[in-house]
């Protein structure tokens, strides 16, 4: 159903309030003064006495009421840093002023004085390691006794900027009956209100977080709105008036967490006719200077590090480690876009190294019904790697196309080489493991005296569609129109704990424990004689609600300690087929044609699919072409959209979509997630273009033309 979206209006006419749409009576507007320094101890913080401070407020560690401690996995990061700090940008005091341009003003006449100490830049030097894993199946070296060839290589992917429209944006104040009101720019309201509590110890009831609209998050606005809504709301209560902490772009791009970088190695023993006997493959993660959500960014990374792709004997080992730059965090993909770059471009080399096509290599050991993962997960339905493999090859008429680029190549006065290349790739929808079990979220449907059907959930809209997904799993099993369903606001007070608006989660799990919450509302109504189909008139006067919690599905099994079993519910699948041009005088790349087909179980709403692939897809090919973070003494050195390139409209392709629906039991109506696969894809598939155009096997990112030339002087390539 290609219904309307249920936020679209709002938004188009410019009725939809971001938070600096918010006007507070009384408010000052906060600024954060930040460490200029990746580590050191601090001295002593000056007040220029040549400034006018008069109606400047100030907050310190000091004016902390309960711990000073950015409460998520672990309690390692302080709201402020009060003796030490551990990267640049890291917060150290918050000043508000009436007027922004004072507040602004004042904060440049806050000097600090350090003991600097050597700084930890280089991940391979760092002795702190946040967290490790490895899985283990089979065995190893046995496999490798067996294997015709093997065939190694080391893969390097950067950070990423999130580079969503709305910059991160708090306000906070403090209701007359001690409630402490958090409303922002979030994709997790609960987070926040987790966070808050033990900053500022009060009633859980005291503290209230609302989400504003919002606009885009990509993981960005996961955990970040903890800190800065834990320094709105101090400034806030120091002051005793409202306060708003909006970031400008500069400030966001170099303080808030970035995708991690990392660099990832594989070992393959390999048949002669490509059977996968033994993967060995190890990944370092650059965490930053605090944990964040490293650990599960990681264990993402790693579940997904061998591909889709059955191995009887796999080793995977991953660590993430401290540097004293910035914090890495969450980004759409949390680990995966990064492993399976290495896992789909080692498949190239693999198929270079025995001499066979690249698509035989990985139909022979794509995963199907009944295959094993590297935790021992057997897949026992919803598999759809091979109808995606197969879409995108019939659909992007694959063999037509290579065969056509090596015609031009051949031409020797051609400007430029073409190539195609292609990628596929799995994604776990939802928590890892037990992760869904431990959060027990719920969500619920409740019916109003005045005949409303409300849909009752802390997922938030963020520009992916949420709340109209939600309406219309609501709508589907109720049986009325779309339309007749409200969604209420994301605000800690008013709706219950549906978990975080993260891994490709909201639409499975939120939607599944919503389709469940209707058709008991369906039930109770039959009951009480209610007749199909529904009108207005026969739900005015109900007062009902159902709220349904996360029950484990019975089948699924996994061990936390041992990393084995059943990692995810369901995975979705894709398959992306690029074909690319790169100038032989400037060396840049320019996508001619993508065509992806991806598999999401059944699609609620083809269209949001589609717009979730195809934006998917543009921040993929950023990821693989143009972006590139610059750090220079441990911070971002290009802040800005002037020399940090993302993708426009100029450098975007066209993109055909094909959506393959493989239902998932257990999702609503089949449904699995869609949110991150489509970020996974693109970059293995363009690199594996520029391979076949030029010859040229890149093993880092972003392909730059710089990269290109450079490869070009090293590497010899082919003659042409």
């Amino acid at each position: 159903m290609r219904s309307r979206r249920k936020e679209g209006p709002e938004k188009l006419t410019g009725v939809a309030k971001y938070i600096d749409d918010f006007r507070f009576q009384d408010v000052l507007h906060a600024v954060t003064v930040r460490a200029t320094v990746p580590r050191g101890r601090i001295k002593q913080i000056h007040f220029d006495p040549s400034f006018d401070w008069t109606g400047v407020v100030v907050a310190t560690a000091d004016d902390i009421p309960g711990e000073n401690t950015v409460l998520l996995i672990e309690r390692d990061q302080p709201v402020l840093a009060r003796d030490e700090v551990r990267h640049v940008e890291e917060p150290l005091l918050v000043l508000g002023h009436p007027d922004r341009a004072m507040a602004y003003d004042a904060s440049k006449h806050v000097r600090i004085d350090y003991d600097p100490l050597e700084p930890v830049l280089d991940p391979e030097r760092s002795s702190t390691v946040f967290k490790s894993f490895e899985i283990q199946k089979g065995d190893l070296e046995a496999g490798f006794a067996e294997a015709d060839a093997i065939v190694e290589e080391e893969y390097r992917v950067p950070h990423q900027e999130q580079a969503y429209i709305e910059t991160n944006g708090i306000a906070a104040w403090e209701e007359s009956d001690g409630t402490l009101v958090v409303l922002g720019s979030m994709q997790c309201p609960y987070y926040v209100h987790k966070a808050l509590l033990p900053i500022f110890p009060r009633d859980p009831g005291k503290i209230r977080v609302i989400q504003a609209a919002t606009g885009g998050g990509f993981g960005g606005k996961e955990e970040y709105p903890n800190i800065i809504a834990a320094h709105a709301a101090l400034l806030a209560l120091k002051a005793k008036r409202p306060v708003k902490l909006v970031y400008d772009r500069h400030e966001d791009m170099r303080a808030t967490t970035k995708r991690h970088p990392a660099r990832i190695r594989h070992r393959t023993g390999v048949r002669r006719d490509g059977t996968l006997v033994a993967q060995d493959i190890d990944v370092l993660m650059d965490g930053g200077a605090y944990i964040t959500l490293s650990p599960v960014v990681l264990s993402r990374g790693i579940l997904h590090a061998s591909g889709p792709y059955e191995c009887p004997n796999v080793r995977i080992r991953g660590r993430v480690v401290a540097t004293n730059t910035p914090p890495n965090g969450a980004f759409r993909g949390f680990g995966a876009p990064q492993t399976l770059f290495a896992a789909e471009l080692h498949m190239e080399k693999i198929a270079k190294t025995l001499g066979i096509d690249s698509v035989a290599l990985r139909r022979k050991n794509l995963f199907r019904l009944g295959s094993t993962t590297a935790t021992g997960q057997v897949l026992r339905e919803s598999v759809g790697a091979r109808q995606t493999l197969d879409r995108a090859l019939e659909k992007s008429q694959y063999s037509r196309r290579k065969k056509a680029a090596a015609r031009w190549n051949r031409v020797r006065k051609n400007p430029t080489w073409r190539g195609v290349g292609l990628a596929t790739v799995f994604h776990g929808a939802g928590f890892t493991g037990s992760g869904e079990i431990f959060l027990k979220s719920r969500a619920g449907v409740r019916l109003t005296p005045a005949g409303d059907i409300v849909v009752d959930a802390a997922s938030t809209e963020i520009g992916q569609g949420t709340t109209s997904i939600l309406a219309q799993i609501v709508a589907e099993a109720l049986d009325v129109p779309y339309e007749w369903i409200r969604v209420e606001t994301p605000d800690t007070n008013q709706v219950p704990n549906s978990g975080p608006t993260v891994a490709s989660r909201t639409c499975m799990i939120v939607g599944g424990l919503l389709e469940r919450s209707a058709d008991k509302i369906k039930e109770r109504l039959a009951a009480d004689g209610v007749r199909w189909p529904l009108t207005r008139a026969a739900l005015r006067g109900k007062n009902l609600s159902i709220t349904e919690e996360f029950e484990k599905p019975g089948e699924i099994e996994w061990d936390e300690e041992t990393y084995r079993g059943d990692a995810y519910g369901a995975y979705g699948y894709a398959t992306l087929v690029a074909e690319v041009e790169v100038d032989k005088l400037t060396y840049e790349v320019t996508i001619r044609d993508v065509v992806t087909a991806q598999d999401v179980g059944r699609a609620i709403n083809p269209l949001l699919v589609e717009g979730q692939i195809l934006g998917g897809t543009v921040q993929g090919i950023g990821y693989a072409l143009l972006e590139n973070v610059v750090f220079e003494n441990g911070a971002m050195a290009n802040a800005q959209f002037t020399n940090y390139v993302i993708p426009t409209t100029l450098d975007t392709p066209p993109i055909r979509v094909e959506i393959v629906e493989e239902p998932y039991s257990r999702g609503p109506f089949g449904a699995k997630g869609v949110g991150e696969l489509p970020m996974d894809v693109p970059a293995p598939a363009i690199v594996a273009a520029i391979h076949d155009a030029t010859g040229l096997f890149l093993t880092a990112l972003p392909a730059l033309p710089e990269q290109i030339e450079e490869a070009f002087h090293d590497r010899a390539p082919r003659q042409r």
